[in-house]
């Protein structure tokens, strides 16, 4: 889980790039803002909490109570016991000391061990913004409704890009952003933009837990039947939790006949309708040496080589079987069965794993299923446009969404939300008001990981200066976008 905390003077806690310093002078969450938190409980329900920063490094107490950054020389120097209080806010207390983490306002230290409001810490999260909303009590997933402008938790898989939500944090409260861009209000109906009546308090426990209430503390849970979200006083049974997820990668595959690959006769592969459905949905489960993937159903079975050459939707994580190759061409995709053979189709549809060479019939053309924009972060921050520069920029603290609109297989059009075309210019940045689509190739090369091959033949490359370029001839770090 990946939090910023913030201190009673509204600065971050900070981790220094050079040294080993600790401050609070961070004014927004960046890179050394963003912690990494390890959590475990021990018995009598004590939460022991460990922060790892930015350059791997963990938050350590010294004797004397100065807090820095360091590698462990003991278990109990980097270990808090964590207490969430009523409003929200995290205390963090030395484990070895008994002594709260607490800052004046420039510098951190742990020096002591009566609670005051200056050792209050108010997480946020700082994970990558698209997510999915999953409520344990009833085990579904919230899902906007497009026609009645509501959102119902309904959804037991969440393959439909109705399931993705955008975290707009702003201010210290959160715009709950739906995937056609309207706002989560207090009064139930989506409002078309950011307000007062669609700002919610963030309450966030270890574990991406969350629920969200209004300015007047009244809890956002589902209620009725059907699971309305909306605005109560009286949750049961811990309802009002949701555990936010990155949004998944749902994908579709096309062959060249324009027929997508789905499972017919519970476990059936075959590439025979010219319309997506749910069972031609596939979750694109990436290994993380990136060599090879796993395609998960949305009843949870895997795509497994099966003898004679044929591929079943039987399959259990662990088998071999179940995991493919992946060679990218152009955002067309070929995959390799654990025999050796390329997948591909019969004349009558069929799909078996019996091609030693691929060729046009071996490639699928890849979609996002649940997805229509994009939200890009790279190694500076997000991409999108900024009132200081021309050009798209790629450190920015909020994400600007992409418009996708697929063209031919595996390439799609960048759009703003302006409605104008992303277009490239000579020096290889890209500015967002172009007149004319440009084509650009994605490549899924992680779990909510991607390349993007722009139309000049290069991947676009996050600039240390914060530019966004186009000059890349091969997938470097820099190339890769979470999204």
């Amino acid at each position: 889980m990946q939090i910023g905390l913030v201190n009673w003077t509204g600065g971050y806690l900070t981790g220094e790039c050079y040294g080993d310093g600790v401050s609070v002078l961070g004014n927004s969450l960046g890179k050394k803002q963003t912690w990494d938190l390890e959590v475990t409980t021990k018995p009598g329900k004590l939460t022991l909490a460990v922060l790892r920063g930015h350059q791997g490094r963990c938050l350590l107490v010294d004797a004397d109570g100065t807090v820095r950054c360091g590698h462990l020389a003991s278990g109990r120097q980097s270990q808090f016991v964590l207490e969430v209080h009523s409003s929200g806010a995290w205390s963090l207390q030395h484990l070895e000391s008994k002594k709260f983490l607490e800052s004046d306002g420039e510098d951190v230290f742990c020096v002591c061990r009566e609670l005051t409001r200056r050792h209050m810490w108010m997480p946020q999260l700082a994970m990558h913004a698209h997510v999915v909303l999953f409520n344990p009590s009833s085990r579904l997933y919230a899902r906007t409704d497009p026609e009645l402008n509501r959102v119902w938790v309904d959804t037991p898989v969440p393959y439909c890009e109705e399931c993705g939500f955008v975290l707009r944090l702003r201010c210290g409260v959160c715009h709950l952003e739906t995937s056609n861009h309207k706002f989560v209000s207090r009064l139930e109906k989506l409002a078309k933009k950011p307000s007062a009546e669609t700002a919610f308090h963030l309450n966030l426990r270890p574990g991406c837990l969350a629920f969200l209430t209004d300015r007047e503390g009244h809890i956002l849970y589902p209620q009725g039947s059907r699971g309305l979200l909306c605005l109560g006083d009286c949750p049961e049974d811990n309802e009002e939790w949701f555990v936010i997820k990155r949004c998944p990668q749902w994908v579709s595959l096309r062959t060249r006949a324009k027929k997508y690959m789905g499972i017919l006769c519970d476990s059936e592969v075959y590439a025979g309708s010219k319309k997506a459905t749910p069972m031609s949905t596939f979750l694109f489960h990436v290994s993380p040496d990136a060599q090879t993937v796993q395609l998960k159903d949305i009843n949870h079975k895997y795509l497994a080589q099966r003898e004679f050459q044929s591929v079943m939707a039987d399959g259990c994580s662990k088998e071999p079987e179940t995991h493919f190759s992946i060679l990218w061409h152009y955002g067309k995709i070929l995959l390799r069965a654990l025999n050796g053979r390329y997948l591909g189709t019969l004349p009558v549809g069929l799909v078996v794993a019996r091609a030693m060479q691929p060729g046009p019939h071996e490639e699928f053309g890849l979609r996002l299923a649940n997805r229509s924009f994009l939200l890009l972060r790279g190694c500076y921050g997000y991409v999108g446009s900024s009132s200081c520069h021309e050009a798209l920029q790629c450190n920015l603290l909020e994400p600007d969404c992409i418009e996708l609109l697929p063209c031919k297989e595996g390439i799609y059009h960048f759009q703003s939300r302006g409605k104008s075309f992303w277009c490239l210019t000579s020096e290889g940045t890209f500015s967002p008001w172009g007149k004319f689509a440009l084509n650009f190739c994605v490549e899924i090369r992680g779990n909510n990981l991607l390349a993007v091959l722009g139309p000049n033949g290069y991947f676009l490359r996050a600039d240390r200066e914060g530019c966004l370029l186009a000059d890349s001839e091969e997938v470097t770090c820099e190339c890769l976008w979470e999204f």
